[in-house]
């Protein structure tokens, strides 16, 4: 009789030995997947914010002009207008997008009855955007053409 209530005993134990591991690996599965939720949000939080007016100035032969942006976030996806002084007049940016601290977009001016498109590419940090700008197509160039070199815009306070 002893030898049987001692196999049970032994049984009962490797039976409760395997649920607590069981439920050791479901806590391991709800820690990871509470840990890849938690990475995504922090990587969201650490998209830089360019919501709101930026200005740059930047010069032409025609003398010295201001560019003034503005800007509106939703996640990823970023719209808005840029309003350049030296051809006046608000112009919407198209496919905005922003990837951590690079922000990038596309704007269409018509001069006449030409149609020229300026790719804008920017590095953020904190209060300032460094933009390199690419005309394609148009009076200026043909595809790829370089706009003037580096221009810096500055958070309006």
């Amino acid at each position: 009789m002893r030898k049987k209530q001692k196999e049970f005993l032994n049984r009962l134990i490797e039976i409760q030995n395997r649920k607590r591991g069981k439920v050791y690996l479901m806590k391991g599965k709800i820690f990871s997947s509470g840990s890849v939720v938690l990475l995504v949000l922090l990587a969201s939080a650490w998209a830089a914010d360019v919501t709101g007016k930026w200005i740059a100035r930047s010069s032409s032969e025609q003398g010295d002009f201001e560019i003034t942006l503005v800007f509106k976030v939703d996640g990823t996806k970023v719209t808005g207008t840029l309003d350049n002084s030296q051809m006046p007049g608000e112009v919407v940016i198209n496919e905005g997008k922003l990837n951590g601290d690079e922000l990038s977009f596309f704007i269409v001016r018509k001069m006449g009855e030409t149609e020229m498109k300026v790719v804008w590419k920017g590095k953020i940090a904190g209060d300032e955007i460094r933009f390199t700008r690419e005309i394609q197509g148009g009076m200026m160039g043909g595809p790829g053409a370089p706009a003037a070199p580096e221009i810096i815009a500055k958070r309006a306070k």
